[in-house]
């Protein structure tokens, strides 16, 4: 599936997909004592060894480069829970299962930045590989059913952030109708937001995402 589609025609790269994921929150457990940190997005802090708080993951990520805190991770990514959602997910061929919609990248970059903090974590990053793999088979399976029935909408529920970027290139222009976290967020017609939706073309660079 991956291997399929054109990156050239998504609206945001891998590399922005994975940028928008670090402004989800995690648990941290600082290891020293520092004041509130002040930021347009938000205050975060104050820090106190052993006193867990919930920080942007970017945040964490540049507090545990500086061995500043550990990183407690998610409780979706605990063995017992991603066992559950691959038997449901294999189990069922039309549903997906609910996930965090940055599941993909939030896990990607636990595992880079933070793998010591992770238990199992050969087995935790088995399970998410082969979660990732049934379900972006689901959702190529969706699209060729899609292409044959040469229908103008597809109703996806339950996608996350990688799955999505990944259906647009196959859906091209057509009507487009995602359903993210069971609660519908219609696209209108693309004719109607051409003015609007922003496009991606060969002709217009990518800037590098600098990291935080």
């Amino acid at each position: 599936m991956a291997g399929q589609t054109d990156p050239s025609l998504s609206i945001f790269s891998g590399e922005e997909v994975e940028f928008m994921a670090e402004d989800e929150t995690v648990e941290i457990v600082p290891n020293m004592r520092m004041d509130p940190l002040n930021m347009l997005c938000g205050d975060f802090g104050p820090f106190n060894p052993q006193m867990a708080t919930q920080v942007p993951l970017w945040l964490a990520i540049a507090m545990k480069k500086r061995g500043k805190c550990t990183i407690r991770p998610p409780e979706w990514m605990s063995i017992e829970n991603l066992t559950r959602i691959l038997e449901a997910e294999r189990d069922s061929q039309a549903a997906f299962q609910v996930l965090p919609f940055h599941y993909v990248e939030i896990s990607s970059l636990l595992f880079e930045y933070a793998p010591d903090d992770i238990p199992d974590i050969y087995m935790v990053r088995s399970l998410i590989n082969d979660i990732r793999d049934v379900r972006f088979h689901k959702v190529e399976t969706s699209l060729e059913s899609f292409e044959e029935a040469h229908s103008s909408a597809v109703m996806v529920k339950d996608l996350s952030a990688m799955e999505v970027n990944l259906v647009r290139p196959f859906v091209g222009r057509a009507l487009q109708a995602f359903y993210k976290h069971g609660s519908p967020e219609l696209v209108p017609n693309p004719d109607g937001m051409s003015a609007r939706r922003p496009q991606a073309t060969d002709n217009i660079p990518r800037r590098p995402l600098r990291r935080r």
